[in-house]
């Protein structure tokens, strides 16, 4: 069911931690050539890489702040060139960067999480396009959020907003490449206990969250891998493009 996995190009943003290491980890498990980006968290993407390659997979560790557009272009160039090339990107880089209402809100905070958000998609697209084209295709998975959807929680509008535009950016991008055989969709988690809602959600909230989620418990950074597996396997996912695979437990039903 995988085999079309084994020897993928594929390059993950943001893998050091939550969502992005447990798909990194398990794609080189399954033969894939991984592209482990991080910025801050040397650490623990060397971690993420220890156990591709100990799993028998190939890991490249990628560094650089996505956030810039420049560096952007760079990561995906870098990997494309320690991969001999690139077959998928996941932009899995984002981050909440804090809860603050809209009586708060300056231009700084407007701009740093836009720029994580939203340019570092947009930028690290574009770059890898240019390469998809010249092999013939390529395949682009984008992760947003629930909170592109319902707003998110307290202090949550502006990153709520930006994932709202990678949402839509993945339909709009579908579009733009399908007549470059470029695929692209997106992985909408719901609320998932990793050190994301460590850094940004009480007890109290993750609480109160967990109590609208029919299945009962949060969710948790294995439960997101599935889908992606299912978006890079074209054996599984060749006709699918311009989705969003929400992943939330029922808590949202759109």
């Amino acid at each position: 069911m995988f085999e079309s996995i084994a020897g993928k190009r594929i390059l993950i943003t943001g893998a050091s931690r939550g969502i992005g290491a447990a798909v990194a980890t398990r794609l080189g498990a399954l033969g894939a050539r991984v592209g482990v980006h991080y910025h801050a968290s040397e650490a623990a993407a060397r971690q993420v890489a220890e156990a591709i390659e100990s799993a028998g997979g190939e890991a490249h560790l990628i560094r650089g702040d996505v956030s810039r557009s420049a560096t952007a272009v760079a990561v995906v160039d870098q990997a494309a060139e320690a991969l001999g090339g690139l077959d998928v990107l996941i932009n899995n880089a984002g981050d909440l960067l804090g809860r603050v209402p809209l009586a708060e809100m300056d231009d700084d905070q407007y701009d740093r999480v836009m720029d994580l958000n939203v340019r570092s998609v947009v930028m690290a697209s574009r770059a890898a396009v240019a390469h998809f084209r010249r092999q013939g295709g390529g395949n682009l998975v984008h992760t947003t959020s629930i909170a592109a959807r319902n707003g998110g929680g307290p202090g949550v509008g502006l990153y709520a907003s930006a994932k709202g535009c990678v949402s839509t950016l993945t339909r709009a991008m579908a579009k733009e490449l399908a007549a470059d055989n470029i695929r692209v969709n997106a992985v909408a988690p719901g609320v998932i206990a990793t050190d994301f809602h460590g850094r940004y959600s009480s007890e109290e909230q993750l609480e109160a969250m967990r109590a609208t989620i029919p299945m009962g418990r949060l969710g948790n950074a294995e439960d997101c891998v599935g889908a992606y597996l299912f978006l890079v396997n074209d054996a599984l996912s060749a006709y699918v493009t311009g989705q969003v695979i929400e992943v939330n437990g029922g808590q949202l039903m759109p």
